[in-house]
């Protein structure tokens, strides 16, 4: 027995970015490697890239996941 079942339909109003295609998708044709979601909307989809460069600049420059102390770094 699977410890996973592989969905084939994706459900109504899930909506997903391809990165391979590059689109938006409603449900999951893709796989889930290839893909950002799911989202509310195919808009916020449609959006998935631009989210993701936002997230990603402000992780790195969140000085609470680096060992940087705040007053700058130290000299050897």
């Amino acid at each position: 027995m699977a410890l996973f079942k592989k969905r084939a339909v994706g459900k109504p109003g899930e909506w997903y970015y391809c990165l391979q295609h590059k689109k938006v998708e409603e449900g999951p044709e893709c796989p889930a490697k290839d893909r950002f979601g799911p989202y509310r909307t195919p808009e916020e989809a449609g959006r998935a890239m631009e989210t993701a460069r936002e997230r990603n600049t402000d992780w790195e420059t969140d000085p609470r996941w680096h060992d940087i102390p705040e007053d700058g770094p130290r000299e050897p």
